[in-house]
């Protein structure tokens, strides 16, 4: 290990009092690497707090762009983000390097999907879960399993929310625990609405697993934890064991990565909202003078925004667009071909 330096033992110097933690345990964490996925209102905390704790690299993968209506939860972003429609990613970099200008950061603009998450998700001493759907999650789940990566599972809605540690191998993975999908009608955060310190404790509770796995391994007590801010009841069970007949972590079996067909459109949950995915990079600063005629365009680096009444879009650099006011996949589909392009 790297010892720490003199600077570091000031910045730190409150966590490294913690006999939890000490010098040893800080340089483990100024040596490892994070990966989150979903930069809302569960991702934006990691990030802050992982930077503020002094992880060395903190990957940020995330396929949207920050609105007005993120800024009551979302903890990295301002008014001057949302205007300019950035990139989640993007914007949680930039004031991570404000936060701690030693912390590596690499923003993802990207949707994980089958054929990319292993390149995006490795290498990685954890991955933390701050997405809004078990589709990504069993995805992930997948990856950490195969890898032997440890991964912190977390939801919140409401007034609460759940939080799960994933150690591959020796507890039971999400999908021992939730074997299949979860169906019907689920609350989100734009159908229930959602506390933000609702959201911020749930973040707080991964971030600790995260940095017990980092330093402390050998202490890290997988359970899964259900907790209600408003009533401040906190329910849980220990899942320290796997099922038998689970295919993912017993059986081995990661039909998910194996089958890796790229989805080309997906309904946003309770967003009104389709992502497209198109079919390569697109120079913005061409279709921003291609659509500039045929209504209002805002475009930077990232993205560019294209407003449309009553359809609005936001087209990524890698093809990918959010065209809001819409939910008929087939509409969105036919609407980014006439102004992107197939």
């Amino acid at each position: 290990m790297v010892p720490v330096t003199a600077d570091q033992k000031e910045r730190y110097s409150r966590q490294i009092r913690l006999e939890q933690i000490g010098e040893e345990g800080q340089q483990r964490l100024l040596e490892s690497r994070a990966v989150i996925v979903g930069c809302g209102a569960l991702g934006s905390f990691h990030a802050a707090a992982l930077a503020r704790a002094g992880v060395g690299e903190i990957v940020i993968i995330d396929r949207d762009y920050v609105e007005e209506s993120n800024l009551q939860r979302q903890w990295l972003f301002d008014e001057q983000n949302a205007a300019e429609a950035l990139p989640k990613a993007a914007a949680a970099a930039k004031q991570i390097s404000r936060i701690n200008s030693d912390v590596k950061t690499e923003a993802r603009i990207a949707d994980l999907t089958p054929v990319n998450a292993e390149e995006l998700l490795l290498p990685s001493d954890v991955i933390l879960d701050g997405t809004d759907n078990f589709e990504t999650r069993y995805l992930v789940n997948e990856v950490a399993v195969k890898h032997d990566r440890p991964w912190v599972y977390g939801g919140a809605v409401g007034v609460g929310g759940a939080v799960m540690t994933v150690l591959p191998g020796q507890s039971a993975c999400l999908c021992c625990i939730f074997p299949e999908t979860p169906t019907g009608a689920l609350p989100t955060c734009d159908t229930a609405g959602i506390l933000n310190s609702a959201s911020a404790t749930v973040a707080a509770l991964q971030v600790a697993e995260a940095i017990k796995i980092i330093v402390r391994p050998d202490q890290v007590q997988p359970r899964l934890t259900n907790i209600d801010v408003w009533t401040g009841v906190t329910r849980g069970f220990s899942t320290a064991h796997r099922a038998d007949d689970c295919p993912v972590c017993s059986r081995g079996e990661f039909n998910l990565l194996e089958s890796p067909a790229s989805r080309k459109t997906a309904v946003l949950c309770g967003r009104d909202a389709v992502q497209v995915t198109g079919s390569g990079a697109i120079d913005l600063m061409q279709l921003e003078r291609t659509l500039s005629p045929l209504g209002h365009v805002k475009a930077n680096e990232y993205a560019l925004r294209f407003d449309l009444p009553p359809h609005q879009m936001t087209i990524f650099a890698d093809g990918r667009a959010i065209i809001k006011g819409v939910q008929d996949t087939a509409h969105a589909r036919s609407l980014y071909s006439r102004y992107v392009g197939s």
